[in-house]
């Protein structure tokens, strides 16, 4: 037996993943067990998760594979900060001694969390060799393109090559300060959202405007180069000397100051997000187009943080000249973990690797905890919860499907729990993507959170083509591709509505306009961040949709991470039933318990669901 434990940590959402003679067993972000949102101290809690599913010790462990080189990332920071002095000196100081102190001598911090670990080999792999290593390797693909994106690893931002077999070669990149991450995190910033979380509220936000900016970015921010390739004025930007992402340079050329959090949004912001997401598909598609004329392969992998971009993936995949695109489900640093084992026990180790061209390896990305019925019986017992519970999985989706049509809110929580930033059908919010007033009632009594963000719809696998404009050929299990709705699923506005849905100040009143056929999935421009479900992957999910369509016609579900806003999706039954509590919603299903609130309102006092509530921090 050969194990492998990856290990991502200490930049943003650390994680661990567990390989067992090449088989992923585990994986799980830090976040999910200490309920801290992008947790980026050292795994440990996801180490001792992945040990125990595994059914090892840390004794066992023949590698621990951290996903960078810390001593290449230091030499960075110090050259960048040299090139810049002496500004940026208050930047300078509130590094360095977290570096000296923390990162830099990580493998006697590895050493020291690991101390039972005393057998194993520790490896340290490049950030982009770990992307690339978790797009190709798992991927269903004998061989495919590569393509990795992000912030900046040690000094490379953007990395292309080709993966064959169990190898990857990794051969031309895009370093740092020149990066499509930084770049978008940059307009994140200025438009008010927090770096390296809000990316996807500012996708979200980008229907709303007009890419009036565009232009005026291609003119003085980036340089885009015909093969996608770009370089980037950092007169523009701070985020290489100073504590912000822009600079006075860049308000004086947008006319507006970075906005504060949680103020108004306008007209201005939401056009600064529909020219940066418009310039970002732009540099993604003649990236892709360079990289299938010098390489001549039909499929693509991908990875990094822009990678999480549903809108330029859906572009991707319809326009671009791949036949087939695979996205890594956890893109960002959490996916690291994955791809430096992966790295070790194909790259290193030269293992072979067996392709499952049906899915892939990654197996429906469900690597987390699991509960069983009885432990959920046993909790809910302790709690005095009043519930129902099925014998069978037929019965328990009728059921839940008769509740949905009722246009009820469920929790709905089954099996391992996602890896990655996606809920996919375990912890997982849902609702009858029919109803017109589904989208605010989820935003703003269930997840408290802005209510302009779209929520993304779950579909039958061999229905999604009939009610999104996909090919059949494609699936998007991960919920990483945003299709157009079918036009024949769409409603004719009135000029009334055109004229509130292009104008009006309140987003809200864009929002509850119904659009379609699924108006609660369905986003301003008609657009929607679909997950495909299939037997394979999800059969218990796949059986609600089934058991929707019958009763309802209708093969579309709303799909939200089971958390409200700022905290972390859901790990355990008893943080799911704490949520159910705080919320305002209806139905809460546990593997095969299913509790409805107006049966378990006595159980707490108001003053209780209060006080459950305020346990969440809201960002």
């Amino acid at each position: 037996m050969t194990a492998i434990l990856g290990i991502s940590a200490f930049y943003h959402d650390s994680a661990a993943a567990l390989l067992v003679d090449g088989h992923l067993l585990a994986a799980a972000q830090e976040e999910r067990f200490t309920r801290k949102k992008h947790d980026p101290d050292f795994p440990s809690n996801a180490v001792k998760y992945c040990l125990k599913e595994a059914g090892i010790s840390a004794a066992d462990l023949d590698y621990v594979v951290f996903y960078e080189k810390p001593f290449v990332k230091f030499e960075r920071l110090l050259e960048t900060y040299l090139a810049f002095a002496p500004s940026g000196f208050r930047s300078f100081v509130t590094a360095i001694p977290v570096w000296l102190k923390e990162k830099l001598m990580m493998n006697r911090r590895i050493r020291k969390e690991m101390a039972g670990a005393t057998k194993a080999k520790l490896i340290f792999t490049e950030h982009h060799e770990s992307h690339a290593a978790s797009a190709f390797f798992p991927s269903p693909f004998e061989e495919a393109a590569i393509l990795t994106l992000d912030g900046v690893g040690e000094w490379c931002t953007t990395i292309w090559g080709v993966g064959k077999a169990n190898r990857i070669e990794l051969t031309k990149q895009i370093t740092f300060p020149h990066s499509l991450g930084l770049l978008y995190s940059a307009f994140t910033y200025h438009c008010g959202f927090k770096v390296n979380s809000g990316e996807y509220k500012l996708m979200g936000l980008a229907p709303y405007g007009k890419p009036v900016y565009a232009d005026r970015i291609r003119q003085h921010l980036i340089d885009i180069k015909p093969d996608g390739s770009f370089w980037m004025d950092m007169q523009y930007f701070n985020y290489c000397q100073g504590l912000t992402m822009t600079s006075d340079k860049f308000s004086r050329l947008f006319e507006m100051e970075p906005r504060k959090p949680e103020s108004t949004l306008e007209q201005k912001h939401m056009d600064m997000a529909a020219s940066i997401q418009v310039v970002t598909e732009e540099i993604v598609l003649a990236g892709a187009e360079h990289i299938h004329q010098q390489t001549s392969m039909k499929n693509l992998v991908v990875a990094g943080g822009v990678a999480l971009n549903c809108v330029a993936n859906g572009r991707l995949l319809r326009e671009g000249p791949f036949e087939n695109v695979w996205i890594q489900p956890a893109a960002g640093d959490a996916g690291g973990a994955v791809g430096g084992a992966l790295f070790v026990w194909h790259q290193l180790l030269k293992n072979p690797r067996i392709v499952s061209r049906e899915t892939d390896s990654q197996s429906g990305s469900l690597l987390g905890p699991k509960f069983t019925s009885d432990e959920v019986v046993s909790f809910l017992n302790q709690t005095g919860a009043v519930y129902t519970r099925f014998d069978g999985d037929g019965e328990l989706s009728s059921r839940v499907a008769e509740l949905l049509a009722q246009e009820k809110v469920v929790g709905w929580f089954q099996g391992r729990m996602e890896y990655g930033p996606r809920a996919l059908g375990a912890r997982s919010i849902i609702g009858d993507a029919r109803s017109p007033k589904m989208q605010s009632v989820m935003n703003l009594k269930i997840k408290y959170r802005e209510s302009f963000r779209p929520f993304a719809p779950i579909v039958m696998r061999e229905k999604a083509s009939e009610w999104f404009e996909i090919d059949p050929q494609h699936d998007s299990p991960y919920m990483l591709i945003v299709a157009p709705l079918a036009k024949d699923k769409r409603t004719e506005l009135t000029n009334e509505q055109q004229k509130i849905l292009n104008a009006a100040p309140d987003l809200r009143d864009r929002v509850n306009i119904p659009r379609s056929e699924v108006p609660a999935i369905t986003h301003v421009d008609y657009s929607a961040r679909l997950q495909t479900v299939d037997k394979v992957r999800n059969p218990r999910l796949y059986d609600l949709l089934s058991r929707f369509l019958e009763a309802t016609g209708c093969p579309v579900l709303v799909n939200t991470s089971f958390n409200v806003r700022g905290e972390p999706i859901v790990c355990t039954p008893e943080e799911a039933y704490r949520c159910f509590m705080a919320t305002e919603m209806d139905v809460l299903v546990l593997e095969d318990c299913v509790l409805l609130k107006h049966d378990n309102d006595t159980v707490q006092t108001a003053s209780d669901r209060e006080a459950h509530l305020a346990q969440f921090a809201l960002d």
